[in-house]
């Protein structure tokens, strides 16, 4: 029988996780960076929070931005692009209630997958020490619930674990364990640092999972090839984006402030490149064709 269901986003990523490839997915802070994602030629694009909490507000990933905010941002980055995007969802924004409304604003915004969390509030980035974890078996039976709120309609909800910080290895790969139990379609286990620590999620956690690289510790030594070899099925980049633009610009800014112009601030974009990143030609025949006329 022929399958008549509409193409989604979700769909698209569940077939290239399906093709056995490691599905390589770059952070994007915003939904410009987004569009630079979608065109360097990569399957898919991870909305981070780390990323969107600095681009919004300048601030830290400590749990600022609200649902509502985070929502809107993916409908945003979602509008901006044709590839599927991996939305992170924190912990739910609440009790059971909140999770449903979570998922079903996700849901409606058009993203693949989203990630929660098993952090107590605060939350805080996997990176960072001093996170408190829920109970395990509270945090599955939200998980559970977050698959109910989806019922029949698609989208990839994703079980994180950040227990590999705060309480090690064994401890987040049985929750790993336990998420997937509970019925969710990949497990991601965050906060790792070294290669080690990957090598004992990929070695004791069968089935889809999901790793984050994070630049300026070791697990940058792993190739995308090699990642696949220990079987993850999607590869984060949360941060590479975010540190290299910031970079750039500080630098910029310190050329422009001592030189008074912006003649040496680097390599960069010129207008008309810009202007094609952000689809300008599409919009200026779109008013052309249906705009007034003199």
């Amino acid at each position: 029988m022929t399958d008549t269901r509409p193409t989604t986003q979700a769909s698209l990523l569940r077939s290239l996780i399906a093709k056995g490839d490691i599905v390589a997915a770059p952070g994007a802070p915003d939904s410009l960076s987004a569009r630079l994602v979608e065109r360097a030629g990569f399957p898919a694009i991870y909305m981070t929070g780390f990323g969107a909490t600095a681009s919004r507000l300048g601030m830290p990933d400590i749990g600022l931005l609200s649902q509502t905010e985070m929502t809107e941002h993916a409908r945003n980055m979602v509008r901006a692009v044709n590839i599927p995007i991996i939305a992170d969802a924190d912990t739910g924004y609440g009790g059971p209630n909140n999770i449903y409304r979570t998922v079903q604003e996700y849901l409606q915004a058009g993203v693949a997958a989203i990630h929660l969390e098993d952090q107590e509030a605060p939350k805080r980035c996997g990176q960072r020490a001093g996170i408190r974890l829920m109970d395990a078996d509270a945090n599955v039976r939200r998980l559970k619930g977050a698959i109910a709120a989806r019922g029949s309609q698609d989208m990839l909800v994703i079980g994180r674990t950040d227990a590999m910080p705060a309480a090690g290895p064994e401890e987040a790969i049985r929750r790993a364990k336990m998420y997937q139990d509970a019925g969710v379609d990949l497990v991601f286990v965050d906060g790792i640092k070294t290669i080690a620590e990957i090598e004992a999620v990929a070695k004791s956690v069968e089935g889809p999972k999901v790793v984050s690289i994070v630049d300026g510790n070791e697990t940058v030594k792993l190739n995308q090839t090699v990642l696949q070899e220990m079987g993850f099925s999607v590869v984060f980049y949360a941060v590479t984006l975010l540190f290299t633009a910031s970079k750039a610009m500080e630098n910029a800014l310190v050329r422009l402030r001592e030189d008074g112009t912006p003649a040496n601030v680097g390599d960069q974009h010129n207008y008309s490149q810009f202007t094609e990143i952000v689809n300008q030609d599409f919009f200026n025949a779109f008013d052309d064709q249906y705009g007034a006329r003199s």
